[in-house]
């Protein structure tokens, strides 16, 4: 068994430790010299699209007085005359955007160091299983109540489902000590679906009042967000991504094997766990808000490589401002497909990440077995 990852995943310009050679640069549509001026780029997108979001709803507010309602919250200046709009605007839309926000930017992040942690680029956490677990965990805190999860919260418990589930699939999907990124795959789906069916279950026993609440928060919802809600997510939003920010090189390093990770000075064991337990907390989180919505975390990471390429001092931060502004349209279109209803995004989530899911499959067919 080959251990190289597929070529989607190779860094660019690296020593293969077995072989003695540099890695062939894998081809990427933007050049080196251009990814600071992209990075302002996706910034001042990430922004637009965000007063975008607070301007189009049920009452559509012109963008002019969209962004001075948002100065005067963040300056703290006084209240303007238009009271209703400047409550629309700040108690009602700015949380459920920054929610987005912060949701889209984690989902990404995790999914590519998921992908990096099993060298597989159909990776992520809903694939793995760790969605699944994560939201078995919320559902029986809010079905059960906290006793049945340890006096854990919905946050609490999510956190530790997605934990049990990554540690599930990381066991499941070792060959000979190793792990194998077909067997992390198989791993993940059937994981997913054992935990998606004892989750139905809990769901059957629901009340009918909590049922509807339950089936909509499982497609993933931003609706009722509130600021109170966002400290502790954007805490864990920039942490886990900082420090995988810092493990760029042992990410890139995953990439190229556990024999040439290892004679670059990583410690395999290690950092696995790490990466499982940032994976999980992150995870964890971003289910525990806004509900499980899947193939986020495949769609950006990939996107972000045919752009940058996958050295993680690039893709990195791509991914992370990609899917934030990503996710703000994606719930953009739930809130206004059917207006005055919402759906759940994680709908068009699926809408858009199958088909790409179905393309990414199809791709590695042709480029021949990464394993």
């Amino acid at each position: 068994m080959s251990l190289r990852a597929p070529a989607a995943l190779r860094p660019p310009a690296k020593v293969d430790g077995r072989k003695g050679r540099a890695g062939a640069a894998r081809p990427h549509l933007l050049p080196a010299r251009l990814f600071p001026v992209f990075v302002v780029f996706l910034i001042a997108t990430a922004v637009l699209s965000a007063l975008v979001a607070l301007s189009i709803g049920a009452v559509n507010i012109p963008l002019v007085d969209v962004w001075g309602v948002v100065l005067r919250h963040l300056t703290r200046r006084p209240i303007g005359k238009n009271l209703v709009q400047e409550r629309i605007i700040w108690n009602f839309r700015a949380p459920r955007v920054v929610m987005a926000l912060l949701v889209g930017c984690g989902l990404s992040v995790v999914g590519t160091a998921l992908q990096a942690l099993v060298r597989n680029p159909l990776a992520d956490s809903y694939i793995l299983g760790v969605n699944q677990g994560a939201a078995l965990g919320a559902v029986m805190a809010l079905v059960l109540g906290s006793g049945a999860v340890g006096g854990l919260g919905v946050s609490g418990a999510a956190f530790v489902g997605s934990m049990v589930a990554l540690v599930l699939v990381f066991l499941l999907g070792q060959r000979a000590g190793r792990s194998n990124p077909t067997r992390l795959i198989l791993a993940g789906v059937a994981i997913g679906h054992l935990l998606s069916s004892a989750t139905s279950y809990l769901q059957i026993h629901a009340d009918t009042r909590a049922l509807a609440g339950v089936v909509f928060w499982l497609l993933g919802s931003f609706s009722g967000a509130k600021w109170s809600q966002l400290g502790l997510p954007a805490v864990v939003v920039l942490a886990t991504t900082v420090w995988l920010m810092l493990q760029r090189r042992g990410l890139n390093a995953l990439l190229m094997g556990d024999e040439s990770a290892a004679a670059l000075g990583v410690n395999l064991n290690r950092f696995r766990v790490e990466l499982l337990v940032v994976c999980a907390l992150l995870s964890g989180t971003m289910v525990s808000i806004a509900g499980s919505i899947g193939f986020v975390g495949i769609l950006i990471p990939h996107v972000a490589r045919l752009l940058v390429g996958a050295d993680h001092r690039r893709v990195l931060p791509v991914a992370a401002l990609m899917g934030a502004s990503y996710l703000v349209w994606v719930d953009l279109a739930a809130r206004t497909f059917e207006k005055p209803a919402e759906l759940p995004i994680g709908i068009f989530t699926a809408l858009l990440g199958a088909p790409f899911f179905l393309w990414l499959m199809r791709r590695r067919d042709r480029q021949g077995p990464a394993i």
